[in-house]
């Protein structure tokens, strides 16, 4: 079983590739350009695996995706590499449009040259999975959940970008007939998760003494999922998923934000004591650009079509995430140190 996947040394690829390698026996070629975001030190559980090997690519580059095709012969594409933080879109737009639409025009045009080119036996079980977001959706209301079907009405240029993307690849699929699934994803959290986002921002700047930031009034609402959750349902769906269909991907864990940054605190003062309660250092901030009032994922379909279930809920998930940060410093420190300290991002300036 030969697995290419894009964007694995990021948050969600490099917990999919460590499952794909440790837990499935498959082989697989992860295919990253390594911006900020990208670490191969998430990949060190699986150093020296001869069945993982690494190429240093940027998906933009039809050449060299095109040299990645012809030399690993994948039976299955998972495409995840992709900008993905809100507040840097709304500051550094074209970033989001040169990866995460052209990026993935160019992946579908490489998969459908490479599906074409295959006898008809391996053409008949090839299949490309790409991978997106809840937040296409846009936001919703107190009630109701974000279903396959619900309309498209993103909010920010990193959802509009996504859009784009899943609207290309499910053109490819209806248009030339490759088989492309896709799924869509509530907010992930866990281990290696780059420290730019909510759960391990407030973890680290709580053990630092900073500030805990909460936009607005922390009223906004999310569905969590546990990374090594989102993990196997995206195995599951590039090999049992339809062509041309979609799949949501949610923990049934739906939070306010304060509520999160709340739990958090709550586990530090439990596990790692400080002078003063964590929550002390709780701080409001003026709200996100655009900011989206409530996202969540009905999975119905990926539960009774697949059979998935989440394995973690919150409470053990976060627990979990906590202690995960606590005991490995040498992932994120360096990260802390050189690439990102925790300052605020995606701030307009006033014209």
């Amino acid at each position: 079983m030969r697995i290419l996947v894009t964007g694995g040394a990021g948050f969600i690829g490099s917990a999919l590739v460590r499952h794909l390698v440790r837990d499935i026996g498959a082989e697989v070629l992860n295919i990253d350009k390594l911006t900020y975001a990208g670490n191969l030190a998430s990949l060190k559980p699986i150093d020296g695996f001869p069945s993982y090997r690494f190429l240093r690519a940027d998906i933009c580059d039809r050449t060299a995706i095109n040299e990645a095709f012809e030399t690993f012969r994948p039976d299955y594409v998972m495409h995840l590499a992709a900008e993905s933080h809100v507040d840097r879109s709304i500051t550094g737009a074209a970033d989001f449009i040169q990866t995460n639409v052209n990026g993935t025009f160019t992946m579908l045009e490489a998969a459908r040259q490479y599906w074409t080119s295959l006898p008809e036996e391996r053409k008949a079980t090839f299949k490309m999975l790409h991978v997106s977001t809840d937040e296409v959706y846009g936001s919703l209301g107190a009630s109701g959940l974000f279903e396959e079907v619900t309309p498209y009405d993103p909010s920010s240029p990193y959802s509009a970008s996504k859009a784009a993307s899943d609207h290309l690849a499910t053109a490819w699929q209806r248009t030339y007939g490759l088989p492309v699934v896709i799924s869509n994803c509530s907010n992930n959290y866990g281990p290696f998760h780059f420290p730019e986002k909510l759960i391990p921002l407030i973890i680290l700047n709580a053990l630092d003494r900073k500030p805990l930031p909460v936009y607005g009034t922390g009223s906004n609402i999310r569905d969590w999922l546990y990374v090594d959750d989102h993990a196997r349902a995206l195995w599951l769906i590039v090999r049992e998923g339809r062509p041309g269909e979609k799949y949501n991907v949610g923990g049934r864990n739906e939070r306010r934000n304060i509520d999160v940054v709340s739990r958090i605190c709550s586990l530090l003062d439990e596990i790692k004591p400080s002078h003063s309660p964590y929550s002390d250092l709780i701080t409001l901030v003026a709200d996100r650009p655009g900011h989206d009032a409530r996202y969540a994922i009905d999975a119905t379909k990926l539960e009774t079509e697949l059979g998935w279930k989440a394995q973690e809920n919150f409470d053990t998930g976060i627990r979990k995430t906590v202690e995960w940060y606590l005991e490995n410093t040498w992932w994120w420190q360096p990260l802390r140190d050189k690439v990102y300290s925790g300052e605020r991002l995606g701030i307009l300036k006033k014209a």
